[in-house]
């Protein structure tokens, strides 16, 4: 293959989303020349996440090729959807490595691109590169309107903290992936899909920053008890965790592996679900509105509170302790 068939290909793939109706008026050029083109919305603010994915540290090239695409743009869409913004357009840039066939890379974006323009976000350039190892560094780009903007220092001693839904299904399904864990039926296949092909909360997060009670709002990218403990030090607060909500798929999957399923949640991370700070006086109702929209529940898992530090008060910590940060560290060894 050359880099020009190569990028004929893959321009081919990530139109194609976009061919009924054609790309969104605002995206002005998209792949073909020396860069893209768009017009921001002049009342929104403008939105931009890079994540890098490497073989070997974020995801196995023995994997499905269409999942790794997925996964990689899984993790953009996520932090697009913690500051509660709408995705609008991609740029990937892809390093192949020596061996990489022409499919593979194909089936990667067919997969990142489908999962963008499932949330009519649309990839529209990149560069490509050769490498030691496959990687893909996205940038997802995203509007907010000023009043709905979330970040992740908002939050007030007393809010509640809550979860968009239960974690430590990720981590099972890489323990499977590794061989490490062995689980048949349909928790086992629930926990390879969170794996493989994540669900960012784009719509959660778009619903959940409409409200004034939600303060704060971050993914759950490392692990709860990382980032929960970054929500509350940027939040000026400390955190009480009465609640650590473990995803049936972890109980059924950590076992095998001599695991303790409730540290696949706690530290396990790549769940993709939301964490919030919603203040105590709004909190019940914002919950049944939410379940009533998503026909799930917004989980509560403790509170934010003027004593600095993160604190495990759950039943398996009637006398409660410090919870220290072990999830997702890229520079630890």
């Amino acid at each position: 293959m050359t880099e020009d068939s190569l990028v004929a290909a893959l321009r081919a793939i990530v139109e194609a989303p976009a061919a009924g109706s054609g790309m969104p008026k605002r995206i002005v050029l998209g792949i073909g020349d020396d860069a893209a083109v768009w017009q921001p919305s002049r009342s929104h603010l403008s939105v931009v996440s890079t994540d890098a994915l490497v073989d070997g540290v974020h995801f196995l090239a023995t994997m499905d090729p269409r999942a790794v695409g997925h996964r990689a743009m899984a993790a953009n869409l996520s932090d697009i959807a913690a500051m509660g913004a709408t995705p609008v357009l991609a740029t990937v840039a892809l390093g192949v490595a020596p061996g990489t066939s022409e499919d593979w890379i194909l089936e990667c974006y067919r997969g990142l691109a489908g999962l963008a323009a499932e949330f009519e976000a649309y990839v529209v350039g990149g560069d490509i590169v050769r490498t030691p190892a496959i990687t893909l560094a996205i940038t997802v780009v995203g509007e907010v309107s000023r009043t709905r903007l979330k970040r992740r220092d908002g939050g007030r001693a007393g809010d509640v903290l809550a979860v968009t839904g239960a974690l430590g299904a990720s981590r099972a399904g890489l323990e499977l992936a590794l061989g490490r864990a062995s689980a048949d039926g349909e928790l086992a296949a629930a926990a390879r899909a969170a794996f493989a092909t994540p669900r960012p909360r784009v719509r959660e997060g778009r619903y959940l920053a409409a409200s004034a009670h939600v303060h704060a709002m971050m993914d759950s990218s490392d692990g709860l008890s990382t980032d929960v403990g970054r929500l509350a030090r940027a939040s000026g607060c400390g955190a009480a965790l009465a609640f650590v909500p473990i995803h049936p798929a972890a109980l059924a999957v950590a076992p095998s592996a001599g695991d303790d399923p409730r540290a696949y949640a706690l530290d396990g991370g790549e769940d993709f679900e939301l964490f919030v700070a919603v203040s105590a006086r709004g909190f019940t109702h914002l919950a049944a509105r939410f379940e009533a929209h998503f026909g799930k529940p917004l989980i509560p898992i403790g509170h934010l509170e003027e004593r600095p530090g993160l604190r495990l008060t759950d039943q398996a910590e009637p006398g409660g302790r410090e919870l220290i940060p072990a999830g997702w560290d890229h520079l630890r060894t």
